[in-house]
Formats: structure tokens, C-alpha cells, sequence
């Protein structure tokens, strides 16, 4: 790759170093279209499946040694311009930015299309004004808000202690368009390095959550007496890893006299002892077990589920040799690959009509309240 340094465009006339940028101006904005055109055909192709990855985001962070925030935006606008391809002629011409097309897609329908038009050539500032007039929001409500002391003295309250949740407007987090088969977008949530060991969380709480926190500071009124939000949110953490490790990998505290670990039962194959779960977490370590064409292994650990090596419709068993851990997303590809896409997308359709009939089922069997029997 060959670009001009700064010393060497030192000798270069006023006139030859505007001309140059203008014209590295639109070299970028014809490439950054090209980028994106690039992105969109990954991403609906789901090319980053077979590296090892379980997200074109992973994708783009790891391999591409994009920035978390840059990635976030490419795919973004990739995926608006696979549904709107104008967006990429306007980026290349450069009537539209990255940071306008992002303003504009939760917006964005077959019946708004206009807004790309008339957000054409404008600031970001303008953009909001545009949104504002064909979106208009309620007004905010009037919010006072004192500075805090540098330090939380010791004989801290639970009312002041609840003063601490965040006092900023939280990130707004972007959802992918409805419709679309591409994966999420990660959900960003402020998270801030402070010092060593110690990050600033910035969320919004529903009012159900809000209530659920103060009680549990009530409850540990004797073990956290000053109600310490870091402190209650680490033990309620402590407490739901460990039923989620229970629930999910059968991890357990007291050791057992191992178990065979082959299932011979007659019943239902899928439903898996135990033992061979946790055996099967214990050697994968937590992780999925893809390994891409370059030997790239994914990195995973959300949406974990056990995979069946040899499926069971082609005779495999319950074994801990034939059971791995894949990702929910390295899961079907594999799946797909194995037993075709075809066949997958109709298993699909037929359990997600099996959980809609049961929903039903359920609602219809649910007795009304004036109905319902009372608990004594």
C-alpha cells in the first residue's frame, strides 16, 4: 500500500495540497460505497460463518481489525443499502454520510423512503430537525440534578444509595430492520473504563427492575448496610450465574462417582443426562467448538447449545464423543450444511408453528380472573 506522507507533501503548493485532498475526499467516499457494498454481500451470504466467526460484527472487530464502533456503523448502513441501493450512489457522491444513514434507519420503510432524498447534503444537526418534524417526540420531563460528593461516606442511606444509578440519557441501542435474516447488531450499553479494575455501567432500569433492587437491598439491609448498588448487583450476579451454570452445564458443587456417558434410554434421545452435559462443558471449556477453514476457532460463549456430531436422525448417540458445543449460529450452518438449508428452513417453520399452537393452547386454557380459584 503506498500513500504520500506528511514530509513528503511538505514541498507541494498550496493549490497541489488542496487539490490533493479533494480529490483523497472523494477516492474515500467512492471506496467506503464499495466497502459497503462489499460488507452487505458478506453479511447476507453469511460468509463469516464458515472463519469461525458467529457474527459478520465478530468478523469485522477480529479479523478485519475494525473498531467496535466503526463496524457497528458499516453493517448498519450495509444493511440499509442492501434494502435501499441508492444509499450507496449517495455516499459515493457524498450527499449522505455514514452517521446520516444511521440517524435515519429505525426510521426507514417502503412508505419513507423519501427521507433519504430529503436528508440529502444535510448536517447531522439538520438531520435531527428532519426527524423531529416527521417524528415528533413528547417533551422531555424538567430534570434537576445536583453534583454528588467525590466519595459515598460509609453511613450512606438506600434512598441516596439508589441516587447513584445513571444520571445521563442512556445510549440508544439499534435494532436490525425487521424482516431481515441478517444476525443482530451487538446491544452497546455504556460501559466506561474508570481505573484498574473498576468500569462505570450506565443503564435504564424498567420500574419492575427499579423495585426488584430496592427489595433486594432491603433483604441484605445486614450484609450491605449502606445499600451499595455495585455491591447488590455483584451478589445477585454471583447468585443467578450459579443457577444458569446449574440449569444450562448440570454444573454442580458436590463431586459425583462419575456416570456412564452414553444414554441408552428408550425414551426421547435429545433429552441428555446430566453427567454427559456437564461432562461435554467441562471438556469444550464453555466455548464453541467451530473451527473455521483457516483454523480459526470461534470465540463464542453466548447461545452455547449441544450438537449432536453424528445427528440422531442419522443414528448418532448421546455419547460425550458425539456431543460438542456449538454457538446457536455455528449450530445451523452446520446443520445446513449437513442436512441442506432446505431441510432446515422447513424444520424451522415447523417449530415455530408447534411453539405458536402451544402459545395458543395455553392462552385459551388459562382461566379468567373472575374464574381463577383463590389461594388460601
Amino acid at each position: 500500500m503506498h500513500f504520500q506522507s506528511i514530509s513528503q507533501l511538505s514541498h507541494l503548493s498550496d493549490h497541489a495540497v488542496l487539490s490533493g485532498l479533494r480529490h483523497a475526499v472523494e477516492n474515500d467516499r467512492t471506496s467506503t460505497a464499495q466497502l459497503l457494498s462489499y460488507l452487505s454481500e458478506t453479511d447476507a451470504r453469511k460468509l463469516y460463518l464458515p472463519l469461525g466467526y458467529d457474527s459478520m460484527y465478530a468478523y469485522c472487530v477480529r479479523e478485519l481489525r475494525m473498531s467496535e464502533d466503526v463496524a457497528f456503523k458499516r453493517i448498519r448502513v450495509a444493511r440499509v443499502a442492501r434494502r435501499f441501493p441508492r444509499v450507496l450512489e449517495a455516499i459515493a457522491l457524498g450527499r449522505l454520510t455514514l452517521s446520516a444513514v444511521v440517524a435515519l434507519a429505525p426510521h426507514l420503510t417502503e412508505h419513507t423512503a423519501d427521507l433519504l432524498v430529503a436528508a440529502e447534503n444535510r448536517t447531522n444537526a439538520q438531520i435531527e430537525l428532519l426527524l423531529a418534524e416527521r417524528f415528533p417526540r413528547p417533551d422531555m420531563a424538567t430534570l434537576l440534578i445536583t453534583s454528588a460528593p467525590a466519595a459515598v461516606p460509609p453511613a450512606t442511606s438506600v434512598k441516596h444509595a439508589c441516587a447513584q444509578l445513571a444520571v445521563r440519557p442512556p445510549v440508544p441501542c439499534t435494532q436490525p430492520e425487521s424482516g431481515m435474516s441478517m444476525g443482530p447488531l451487538p446491544a452497546f450499553q455504556k460501559l466506561t473504563p474508570l481505573s484498574p479494575g473498576r468500569v462505570g455501567l450506565q443503564v435504564t432500569l424498567a420500574q419492575t427492575t427499579h423495585d426488584k433492587l430496592r427489595r433486594a437491598q432491603e433483604l441484605l439491609g445486614h450484609a450491605v448496610p449502606t445499600g451499595a448498588i455495585a455491591e447488590v448487583l455483584d451478589r445477585a450476579l454471583d447468585a443467578l450465574i450459579s443457577e444458569l451454570e446449574r440449569r444450562r452445564c448440570a454444573k454442580t458443587e458436590q463431586l459425583r462417582e462419575a456416570l456412564p456417558l452414553k444414554f441408552h434410554a428408550g425414551a426421547n434421545a435429545r433429552q441428555i443426562p446430566a453427567s454427559i452435559r456437564r461432562a461435554v462443558h467441562h471438556r469444550d471449556r464453555g466455548q464453541c467448538t467451530f473451527v473455521g477453514a483457516g483454523g480459526k476457532r470461534c470465540e463464542s460463549r453466548a447461545r452455547i447449545e449441544l450438537d449432536h456430531v453424528v445427528p440422531i436422525a442419522r443414528g448418532g448417540e448421546s455419547t460425550v464423543e458425539n456431543l460438542r458445543l456449538l454457538c446457536r449460529a455455528h449450530n445451523q450452518h452446520v446443520a445446513e450444511r449437513e442436512l441442506g438449508a432446505s431441510y432446515m428452513q422447513g424444520r424451522r417453520e415447523q417449530a415455530r408453528e408447534q411453539r405458536e399452537k402451544h402459545s395458543a393452547t395455553r392462552a385459551n386454557a388459562q382461566p379468567s380472573a373472575q374464574h381463577r380459584p383463590a389461594r388460601l
